[in-house]
């Protein structure tokens, strides 16, 4: 049977997320400055006011912004290298706090310096003062925000990562009772593999929890979506560099526990799972500036297509209702990326029964493979059959896109029920945001080969790029405006 999985997260906090937070402390820090002024500068100037007012009385515009840069950039730097924008599972609250209140004071002294070394007296030593002490407070509450949405979010198994422990020995049993016993470290346990010296001690031990071994290392990644592999115990050199190896190769994520293979990293940060040091061997290397453009795009769109589109989406409704019985819109359950389960809305553009009505047509099926379309479709409503010969059935999905379920362009979302027959390397689908719109629908859209709509949706995700996503989108409408759709 298919299991849904969670989404993926690399072990170290995303850049997509290091940015937010780096985008949240310059904000803390612009925040800080604007009472700053006001409270400094009441003292200095025995009353209350503007920033026009602070900025003409004091120092020159490019001086005072000369050393607000100097004291964001410092700050950032020392944030950086404090581990503040990297995974908040790996610190403790207090730990997090301490260095944060640390941070601001370096960064406030270095500001000091500055003005010291620069003989500047015509900026309030007051306002300098306010902005450092302002500063701290707000990062140390923004930290507190950052950390309760995350584990709210891991609490209720959003954002977690799939992981599998190697070893299924009592280490790791220890290791999976930390990962089960502690939502906030953002991960959900998938099973143990074993190597095959290990494997009939396992069986032996009756871990219930063993998925395969690690000659499967490939077919399980695929299978159960995993994103990080733990290394619970000792193996052979030559089995982990092949263990990373085939990590760097299935984009995986591999930890061990320290003192396994100390030759192996010597200079590696420890960090903690739970109350487990563990050191990386390999980090996945996200393409993540990229992916946080191509989400920010498709929200922008997609709320631009709804506020234009609202009009014809409400003109839709309204027929669709009118000239057939049953609901307006038709909502399935579709696979998503990582095997995430979502609702997917369309227009119904079928009988209400249609469903109970598919098995009687089986046999007249014009796809190869697990795919299911008959041109003359009975069960398709008059309406219905208009909206898909110009797509507008699938205008509903722009919900998705701003929900972040799908993008504008991708693979489509199957069905649970074709993903239980996927082959290995039909898995690869389901490792990118599901789409709108893909290569497939523009290229081959008629052809029945279900092996050429797997291989078009490998080649988008082999060679996706924002230009082709562009040029995706434009072919799209011109497929629209003809109405070549289904």
């Amino acid at each position: 049977m298919y299991q849904g999985a969670g989404k993926r997260r690399s072990p170290l906090q995303s850049s997509a997320t290091v940015i937010s937070m780096m985008a949240s402390d310059i904000a803390a820090i612009l925040i800080s400055l604007y009472f700053a002024l006001h409270l400094g500068l009441d003292r200095l100037f025995g009353r209350w006011i503007s920033i026009e007012q602070a900025i003409s009385e004091g120092p020159s515009l490019g001086t005072q912004i000369g050393f607000l840069l100097w004291f964001i950039s410092v700050l950032l730097i020392v944030n950086h290298s404090q581990g503040l924008y990297g995974s908040l599972r790996i610190q403790t609250v207090l730990n997090e706090q301490r260095k944060t209140v640390q941070s601001c004071l370096v960064a406030g002294l270095l500001l000091c310096g500055g003005l010291y070394m620069t003989h500047n007296t015509s900026i309030s030593r007051a306002v300098v003062v306010y902005l450092v002490c302002l500063t701290t407070a707000l990062l140390c509450v923004a930290r507190g925000i950052w950390r309760y949405s995350i584990h709210r979010d891991y609490e209720k198994g959003r954002e977690t990562r799939n992981v599998v422990i190697l070893g299924a020995s009592h280490m790791g049993e220890a290791v999976r009772a930390q990962v089960d016993k502690n939502r906030r470290l953002g991960r959900t346990f998938k099973g143990f593999i074993t190597t095959h010296e290990h494997h009939r001690r396992a069986a032996d031990q009756n871990f219930d929890l063993v998925i395969g071994k690690l000659s499967e290392l490939r077919h399980l990644v695929r299978r159960h979506f995993i994103d990080e592999i733990i290394i619970a115990e000792s193996c052979t050199t030559p089995t982990v560099v092949e263990i990373v190896e085939l990590a760097r190769e299935l984009d995986v994520e591999v930890l061990v526990i320290p003192g396994f293979y100390e030759d192996m990293t010597p200079e590696a940060p420890i960090f903690y799972l739970g109350d487990f040091p563990v050191v990386a061997l390999h980090i996945r290397n996200d393409r993540v500036f990229a992916r946080l453009f191509k989400r920010v795009l498709d929200f922008a769109l997609s709320s631009i297509l709804f506020l234009l589109l609202l009009p014809v989406l409400l003109l839709i409704a309204v027929s669709v209702k009118l000239t057939s019985s049953g609901p307006v819109f038709y909502i399935s359950d579709r696979i998503g990326r990582k095997g995430r389960v979502f609702h997917l809305w369309k227009f119904r553009t079928m009988v209400a029964d249609a469903e109970k009505l598919k098995a009687a047509l089986t046999a007249e099926n014009e796809r190869d493979g697990i795919l299911f379309k008959i041109k003359n479709d009975p069960r398709i409503t008059p309406l219905g059959r208009f909206l898909r010969k110009y797509s507008l059935d699938e205008l509903p999905q722009i919900f998705n896109v701003l929900l972040g379920d799908m993008s504008l362009v991708g693979p489509r979302p199957p069905i649970a029920s074709e993903v239980a027959k996927y082959e290995l390397e039909h898995y690869r689908r389901l490792e990118v945001l599901p789409g709108l719109t893909g290569l497939w629908q523009v290229k081959a859209r008629h052809d029945p080969s279900f092996e050429q709509y797997v291989a078009l949706d490998l080649a988008y995700i082999e060679n996706w790029n924002l230009w082709l996503d562009l040029k995706i989108l434009l072919r799209t409408a011109e497929v629209v405006f003809r109405g070549t759709g289904s």
